[in-house]
């Protein structure tokens, strides 16, 4: 006799580094990079760089992140969005592991501002999944630019509480197109996930 019920869960992770995250180590196509950025690609050229910790503080050296994102005049490469595409091989979509020490970076352009769907702008941001070891679900998070000032006005970011803000905004390096963000999976300063 076949015993139904429910599906056991498992995790998300850990992840085996061949065919998921890119890097070139392996003789292997990578079909996502954590570089964005393409020869037609125009906009300023940023990184988005830092590290993914768990609850105790200690890095993540397993995670895997995706971003996605808007290209420079704030059009995302979808179907859905039907206004002209000057950036034809900019796909706006990115994928990469943490190093040992929960290190990440992504190589990308300065996202544009996007309506949300009432037509209201929101300010430049980038949309993040987490996916690590001992979570059941992925994480969803936003993050946004220190030198935005449209980030007052965010219909998003204005619905975080204001002292849990920071955890979502990426910090600009003096001098230097290099955006410093640091993600807290639970504990102090936890990171604010959205739900889905």
């Amino acid at each position: 006799m076949v015993q139904k019920g429910l599906t056991p869960s498992q995790t998300v992770g850990p992840f085996f580094k061949y065919g998921l995250t890119p890097g070139g180590k392996y003789d292997w196509n990578d079909a996502f990079t954590s570089n964005l950025v393409t020869p037609d690609a125009s906009g300023e050229r940023i990184r988005i760089e830092g590290r993914v910790f768990d609850g105790d503080g200690a890095p993540v050296p397993d995670c895997m992140l995706e971003i996605w994102q808007a290209d420079a005049q704030g059009r995302f490469s979808d179907p859905q969005d039907q206004r002209v595409l000057p950036n034809s091989s900019f796909k706006g979509f990115g994928r990469c592991g943490t190093d040992d020490n929960g290190g990440f970076a992504f190589d990308t352009i300065k996202p544009g501002a996007v309506p949300d769907p009432d037509g209201k702008p929101q300010a430049p941001h980038v949309v993040l999944a987490v996916f690590a070891r001992g979570m059941l679900r992925h994480l969803y998070t936003r993050i946004y630019f220190s030198d935005e000032a449209g980030n007052a006005a965010d219909p998003v970011l204005s619905l975080v509480p204001a002292d849990r803000r920071t955890t979502l905004i990426a910090v600009r390096d003096a001098g230097q197109a290099v955006y410093k963000l640091d993600l807290r999976l639970q504990g102090d300063n936890e990171t604010v996930f959205f739900d889905m």
